[in-house]
C-alpha cells in the first residue's frame, strides 16, 4: 500500500534530521515507525492479558 501525506514544516524538519542521524531516508524512517506502531499490541490486549494473569495467579503459583 502506498500512503502519502503532508507534514507541518517543523515535523518534516525533525523527521529529516532524525533520518540523517540514523543514516536513513525520511521515507524509510517513517515506514519503520509505522511498522513498529502497528506491531505493538494495543491497550485492549494488555488489559485482557492482565485479567487472565490475575484470574490464574494462584494456579501459576502452584505450578511454579
Amino acid at each position: 500500500m502506498k500512503v502519502a501525506f503532508e507534514l507541518p514544516p517543523a515535523q518534516a524538519e525533525k523527521l529529516q534530521m532524525e533520518a540523517e542521524r540514523l543514516g536513513l531516508s525520511p521515507s524509510d524512517l517513517a515506514r519503520a515507525t509505522v511498522s513498529d506502531l502497528l506491531a505493538t499490541p494495543d491497550a485492549e490486549f494488555h488489559a485482557l492479558a492482565e485479567r487472565i494473569i490475575e484470574k490464574n495467579r494462584e494456579l501459576y503459583r502452584r505450578l511454579a
